[in-house]
């Protein structure tokens, strides 16, 4: 064998070690899954950026690129460990709070970059891929589990007669079992109706990933009480009306936060971010444009009812807190209790000059990060400090 083909060889062995989560037949069936349930401004937005590209397909990008140099930052982003044992509200403080990087962290932050204005059209085809992987992977229960046995794969089983483990189980053996592609997969389950579609689209991000902790506590209560881990077709039984139900949340799911972040359509960024034209955004009176979108003027105690809409907002500024990249400004309340945050990039990074108890005006498109509303700023045009 040549050097060439054991480059090769290699390739093959890490890109396959790499392709995990939920496999490729049940990342591609979410993909094929949302799909089905797009509105038409989020279908045409996707087209937009991925071409002949589908959802499915670009489902496992981020596994195949992972182990790539300027990627291997993101393998924190597949998962999230906590311990066992933690109730409802526990378990919310503890995802929110956590400071390493997450699957949970990770979807916020790509939502942030695929809804913002000031992303490229690169960015945004990038954090599309990975927040269509990153719903899948947060519905898959072993994903939501345990550090010290890495997500049950340390957790041996055998199963039909061939050692595994309890990830790779969940991840793929149970689907292989099944014996269906990701199309006719698609088929088989999304059966969803009207009324579940938008109960499960509302449920709010942290109940999906509780879902997949209280999944997975069972599965290691489970195993822990099973004699020699051998697993037979009773698990399966047991088991894949589940794995079926996860896939067409995740699948549902991931259309709804696609149908949020492109109710206005694709909204790409410009080289001067939205323009202003007439008035005083401080008043209230300035309308402003990005594309087809034009801002309306809202009340900053409404702003969490305005999620991915141009709006105008007037409050007063409660402190700030400036970063390496960027400074973001408390409007309506001190943190962690603010209303909304300003979070001032780019150009816009450097133009805090003291507002404290004064009163601005922002105009730009209203976001989710960790559950509250914020306005990403890089047009210092965007930011009007009322008179006094």
């Amino acid at each position: 064998m040549n050097k060439k083909q054991f480059l090769f060889l290699c390739t093959l062995f890490v890109t396959a070690i790499a392709l995990i989560s939920w496999g490729v037949t049940g990342h591609r069936t979410i993909g094929r899954i949302a799909a089905n349930h797009l509105s038409p401004q989020a279908s045409a937005a996707v087209r937009e950026l991925l071409g002949n590209e589908t959802l499915a397909e670009a489902s496992t990008w981020p596994d195949e690129v992972r182990s790539q140099p300027e990627y291997k930052h993101t393998g924190p982003w597949h998962y999230i460990n906590l311990p066992l044992g933690l109730s409802e509200p526990d378990f919310e403080k503890t995802v929110k709070g956590m400071t390493q990087e997450n699957v949970y962290s990770a979807l916020l932050q790509q939502e942030r970059v695929l809804g913002s204005t000031a992303s490229s059209k690169e960015q945004k085809i990038e954090a599309l891929k990975f927040i269509v992987h990153f719903i899948g992977d947060l519905h898959q229960p072993m994903h939501v589990s345990r550090e010290e046995d890495k997500g049950g794969n340390t957790i041996q089983v055998n199963y039909s007669g061939v050692g595994t483990n309890l990830h790779a189980l969940w991840d793929s053996k149970l689907l292989d079992h099944l014996g269906l592609d990701d199309q006719q997969l698609a088929q088989k389950v999304d059966q969803v109706s009207a009324a579940q579609v938008t109960a499960w689209q509302n449920d709010p991000l942290i109940k999906w990933i509780w879902e997949s902790y209280e999944i997975s506590s069972k599965l290691y209560a489970e195993i822990d009480a099973m004699n020699g881990r051998s697993i037979d077709d009773s698990y399966y039984q047991a088991h894949i009306q589940i794995v079926q139900q996860r896939i067409e949340m995740a699948g549902v799911r991931l259309a709804g936060v696609l149908n949020r972040i492109f109710a206005s359509g694709l909204v790409t960024s410009s080289a001067s971010g939205m323009p202003v034209t007439g008035g005083s955004a401080a008043t209230g009176d300035a309308q402003a444009t990005a594309g087809s979108a034009t801002a309306k003027t809202i009340d900053i105690h409404d702003a969490a009812n305005h999620y991915n809409e141009y709006v105008q907002v007037s409050a007063k500024v409660y402190g700030h807190k400036a970063l390496d990249n960027m400074t973001l400004v408390n409007l309506g309340a001190a943190y962690p209790d603010q209303l909304l945050t300003i979070v001032l990039r780019g150009d816009a990074k450097d133009i805090y000059n003291g507002w404290d108890g004064q009163t601005i005006g922002v105009t730009g498109k209203i976001v989710s990060y960790k559950d509250k509303p914020e306005i990403v700023v890089t047009d210092p045009k965007m930011v009007v400090v009322a008179k006094q």
